[in-house]
């Protein structure tokens, strides 16, 4: 036999050797271990099982209790009539706010945040809808992104316009759709003007001249950016 050939060997003995070794020191830990380990996946199957029955026997049936409460809510929303959605009526409707009070853990709940948070903000009252807006938490990127927006508006209202460009430019990014998109750039690109800062009039209207061409506020992007181009051209 070659050299090399029992050299092979040898390796290969002493690596079924080496996972013996592993297996057995294996074998030997669960053995040592076997009640803490036993305990341990206990744990989890209790906390799991927990975790399971509270969202199958408690939150489903609170969330359809949330789902029935705001139905009237949800058509004094379309309606406009804000004050009666958020406070509610003398009809057996408990408004918003009561509802995200008794049921704001459910998926209902999360989403009378949201109704409540544009109601409040179409009313003025601009704090408590970012109270709300801000504790509202969605899956569907176009609800988020247009909260986003709304957010924005609240901020923007209330003074604080670099905080509400930031929303604005994050909502059109997000939702990047002709129909939405163009008008959060636009409220971006007059907070740009008001606060002197041509170059930004004139980035922001120009993308949306070119990515969304066929949008109402494209056709008067070039009235802001020329505007722009002569305020920056003054200010010099």
């Amino acid at each position: 036999m070659s050299s090399k050939k029992k050299q092979a060997e040898l390796r290969e003995e002493k690596d079924w050797e080496k996972i013996d070794s592993a297996v057995r020191e294996s074998e030997h830990f669960i053995e040592k271990y076997q009640k803490q380990l036993l305990i341990g996946i206990g744990i989890v199957v209790v906390v799991v099982s927990g975790f399971l029955a509270f969202r199958h026997f408690y939150q489903g049936p609170r969330n359809h209790e949330a789902q029935v409460a705001m139905f009237k809510g949800e058509q004094y929303y379309r309606l406009g009539q804000d004050s009666l959605a958020l406070y509610g009526d003398a009809n057996g409707y408990v408004g918003f706010e009561s509802i995200i009070s008794d049921y704001g853990s459910t998926d209902a709940g999360n989403l009378a945040k949201m109704y409540a948070g544009i109601c409040y903000a179409n009313l003025g009252k601009y704090d408590n809808a970012l109270e709300y807006l801000k504790g509202f938490s969605g899956s569907d990127k176009i609800i988020s992104q247009l909260v986003n927006g709304t957010i924005g508006d609240c901020l923007s209202n209330t003074g604080k316009e670099d905080d509400a460009v930031s929303y604005y430019i994050k909502a059109a990014k997000g939702v990047d759709n002709p129909a939405q998109s163009p008008i959060l750039y636009k409220k971006a690109g007059l907070i740009y003007r008001n606060q002197g800062k041509y170059d930004k009039v004139i980035e922001t209207f120009t993308l949306v001249k070119n990515k969304y061409m066929n949008s109402a506020i494209a056709y008067e992007a070039d009235k802001y950016i020329e505007e722009a181009n002569l305020l920056k051209a003054g200010a010099k």
